[in-house]
Order: C-alpha cells, then structure tokens, then sequence
C-alpha cells in the first residue's frame, strides 16, 4: 500500500467552484460581450417581448445596470452586441456605480460648520458606521487646522445639524441624549 499525499491548501481545488467552468477574459458574441471587467449580456425581457440588456462588473452578483435593448431588422431577435454599444453601456453602468457610491457616502457623512463659544470656527462631522449585529454613529469635532477635539459614540440615528452640533459644542462634547 502506498500512502498518497494530500494536496496541500495551496493546490487543493475549491469544491464550490470545481465544477464551473473558467470564463474568458474576453468574449465577443452577438447577445454576450465580456471585456474590460464587464459584461453585457442581452436577455428576454420579462415585463414584455422585447429585450434587456444587463450589465455586470467582474467579481459582483447583482447587475450594475438593466435596461432596454434594441429589437434588430426582423423584428423578433435583438440587435447584436457591437464595441460601440458595448462601450457605451459600460460608461453608463460605470455612471450608475458611481451615483450609488455617493448617495451612500452622502447617507454615510454628514458635516456642518459652526461656531465655538470662543468664536472659532468648528467642523463638526457625523459618520454612520453600518453593521447588522451593531450600527452606531461617531460624532467628532475638529478645529480649524483639522485638529480632532473631541470623538464621541451616539446612536446611527442621531440627527447632525447646525443646532445639535452648536449644542453639543456648548455642552463641553458631553455625550449628547
């Protein structure tokens, strides 16, 4: 009896992945186009008999974009997929990234000014910090120079406005609430 060796953690095939097979780095096809670290993929729309075009970055589960996509000559089939139309979807769905990326910084950091009750100009920033097991918020003052005076936990709810920030400064930092 030999005693085979184990494969080591290295080169032991992932079994959730061992099955699929490896996609291109770059395909090209009438209804499938994979290029750059996107692809398009033309697919039936379901909401009538027309068809979708679904736009997906490398590495991400969900569509980055879907939207209509053009019927071609006949009719009943889509219009294929060219480096035109595959550029354009990828500049847009790069767009739409980028729209969600500051919407949720915006819902993420807010900042106001005001003034210190010895006239100096305060910047006063909240910053939500998500987590399903615990969300919380971090409330930090900082001077004029960027100097961090003072960094306290509150609530992911806690609303940052020119008078809740005017207040807490008043209030020596203390913990609002």
């Amino acid at each position: 009896m030999t005693d085979t060796p184990l494969p080591s953690p290295d080169t032991a095939a992932d079994p959730a992945t061992e099955d699929l097979p490896e996609l291109p780095e770059t395909q090209h096809d009438p209804r499938l186009w994979r290029d750059d670290g996107w692809t398009a993929r033309v697919i039936k729309n379901e909401d009538d008999d027309g068809w979708a075009v679904e736009m997906i970055k490398d590495g991400e589960p969900e569509p980055a974009l879907v939207g209509p996509w053009t019927m071609g000559r006949d009719k009943k089939n889509p219009k294929p997929l060219d480096t035109g139309a595959f550029n354009t979807l990828v500049k847009t769905a790069s767009e739409v990234l980028r729209r969600h990326e500051q919407q949720l910084h915006a819902m993420l950091h807010k900042r106001v000014t005001v003034e210190s009750p010895t006239g100096d100009e305060l910047a006063v920033t909240l910053d939500i910090v998500p987590s399903e097991d615990d969300p919380y918020a971090l409330l930090t003052a900082f001077d004029a120079f960027g100097e961090q005076l003072a960094q306290v936990k509150v609530a992911p709810s806690f609303k940052l406005g020119k008078a809740n920030a005017a207040a807490w400064v008043e209030n020596g930092f203390r913990r609002p609430g």
